[in-house]
């Protein structure tokens, strides 16, 4: 007789329908599919977030899955390479990730550099001046990427506030 409870794994979830898209891409490429690499695509699929690493592997220690880190990487690495999900770099020293799908393609993006907090939007006039940047310098665009940098309305609110720290011209100081 066994001395301990049978524990019952955790009931797997429902997987995204975009799943389909990132199997037929890792069979494309001869890349095996696996459970682990489906769950981590699930995990970026099911967000509209901007995700690090860090936060794919705390959600996917609260759906049960023990999935290293490295395979979450090597996992990313993959999905920014399919086209499924872009990789941004906003400067806080990691990556973050969002998959492209139920999204507007072309958006832009506001960073608060105290809070890390990320606002989307979209502007038809970044697109506009896109265009005639490029018309007039006979340049075919393929992407762009805008982000600004500051600081949110909560953090305005909370009374932070924006302190430079770089150089100053010693001419400014006489006076």
């Amino acid at each position: 007789m066994n001395d301990f409870p049978h524990i019952s794994p955790a009931p797997r979830q429902e997987l995204s329908p975009y799943i389909h898209l990132f199997r037929r891409y890792l069979r494309q490429q001869n890349l095996p599919v696996t459970q682990q690499r489906e769950v981590v695509a699930d995990v970026i699929f099911n967000s509209s977030e901007h995700l690090s690493v860090e936060d794919i592997e705390a959600q996917l220690r609260t759906r049960g899955e023990r999935i290293g880190k490295a395979t979450i990487y090597r996992t990313m690495e993959i999905l920014v390479r399919s086209g499924l999900v872009v990789e941004h770099d906003f400067g806080e020293g990691f990556k973050r990730y969002e998959h492209l799908f139920g999204q507007q393609p072309e958006h832009e993006h506001l960073i608060c550099t105290h809070c890390g907090h990320v606002t989307e939007f979209q502007r038809p006039e970044v697109h506009r001046i896109e265009e005639e940047v490029a018309r007039q310098h006979g340049f075919l665009p393929t992407r762009h990427r805008l982000e600004i940098y500051g600081l949110c309305a909560g953090c305005q609110a909370a009374g932070v506030t924006v302190a430079y720290h770089g150089l100053t011209c010693p001419a400014l100081d006489v006076a």
